[in-house]
């Protein structure tokens, strides 16, 4: 922290928040955010300043200034103080190599709201795997601790809406893991339900027709690794992608294995894949317990396992939800919306049964 010569003190890159300073007037905070250089307030503030229009949006109230490597910033005494701490995190986040964009600082913003005793910069800075020039890394709070838990655990339930990045990470966790040696070979399962589709109808052979239910996870393999090395690996058996029903009568021994789309096994299944488990192995299973394809009438896996594991030693269930989507905004929106929705269809339901049972008629 250094002071200038008008009495205000100025918070210089690489220091802490900053102190209090003069208000010009009641209620009114202003400080002053000294850059050692253009580059470093270019990368802190993004390319043409969309980043600096992104916090301006934030908080509407308040007055920012540019001059030079300066940027000042004035208003509410409420207001300011959060914008420090979150330029503080952004310097943080820079100085690690991090581009700084509109979608970065919202992902900021929302850790910094939630109040986590984790440092902002570690989550968003929490490299998972490197590949063809991409980072793989948790980009909220919930996917950190999703990714965390799955280090930690043996059987990990990521249980949430589509595009939190449940499945996703999960792949990117066992590629890390195969590449370290701690497994030797990745089998990736999901059980082939339609969604409102039928199998029959789908020219060509059983192979064709399945190959659809799998593409997602061949998707995030090319993603994360050298595409020329897959079939390579997939025909020595490094790299295994099935039905689930395949899995049946097996025991999975050093391997990292992966359900994706749970919500559509039935309780049967689950067991069935669970008890598959063998030693030094691991396992995720991912699924949206509100987009469930199964045969009206019958029961997920996914909606009872917890019930029925909750407690035990090894097995950790992990929830993401609408604030951990990592794509699209409106996708959040839409499963904001959905879940409202829900909520009050099942309130409807409840309530009419009740008048139902006390005999009232509407």
């Amino acid at each position: 922290m250094t002071e200038s010569a008008n009495g205000k003190r100025r918070l210089v890159t690489g220091e802490g928040a900053a102190g209090e300073f003069p208000h010009s007037l009641p209620g009114v905070r202003t400080e002053v955010v000294l850059f050692d250089n253009s580059d470093q307030m270019v990368q802190s503030l993004g390319s043409h300043d969309e980043a600096l229009r992104f916090i301006e949006e934030q908080f509407p109230d308040v007055n920012f200034h540019v001059r030079g490597n300066e940027l000042s910033i004035s208003g509410p005494a409420a207001d300011v103080p959060r914008i420090m701490r979150l330029l503080h995190e952004v310097r943080g986040l820079v100085a690690r190599g991090t581009v700084i964009s509109p979608a970065v600082l919202q992902q900021l913003v929302a850790l910094l709201r939630s109040q986590s005793m984790q440092n902002p910069v570690d989550v968003l800075t929490h490299d998972i795997l490197s590949s063809r020039g991409k980072t793989i890394r948790p980009k909220t709070l919930n996917q950190k601790n999703y990714v965390d838990a799955i280090d930690v655990n043996t059987v990990i339930f990521g249980i949430g809406p589509a595009g939190t990045g449940k499945t996703y990470l999960a792949m990117a966790k066992a590629v890390q893991a195969l590449q370290q040696k701690e497994v030797s070979r990745i089998i990736l399962t999901r059980p082939a339900v339609e969604a409102g589709e039928r199998l029959g109808f789908l020219p060509g052979t059983l192979s064709d027709k399945i190959d659809p239910y799998l593409r997602p996870l061949y998707d995030a393999l090319h993603d994360m690794m050298d595409p020329e090395s897959i079939p390579r690996l997939m025909a020595a058996g490094t790299i295994e992608v099935a039905p689930l029903a395949y899995m049946r009568g097996r025991t999975l021994n050093d391997a990292f294995i992966i359900l994706d789309e749970a919500q559509n096994t039935t309780p049967e299944q689950m067991k069935m894949f669970l008890t598959r488990l063998g030693f030094g192995s691991k396992m995720v299973v991912t699924g949206d317990v509100t987009q469930v394809d199964l045969p009206f009438g019958t029961r997920s896996g996914l909606r009872i396992v917890e019930e029925i594991l909750q407690g035990i030693d090894g097995v950790n269930f992990s929830v993401l939800d609408a604030a951990d989507v990592v794509r699209h905004r409106l996708v959040g929106d839409i499963v904001n919306a959905y879940s409202i929705w829900d909520d009050t269809q099942r309130s409807r339901v409840k309530h009419s049964a009740s008048r139902e049972k006390r005999g009232e008629h509407a």
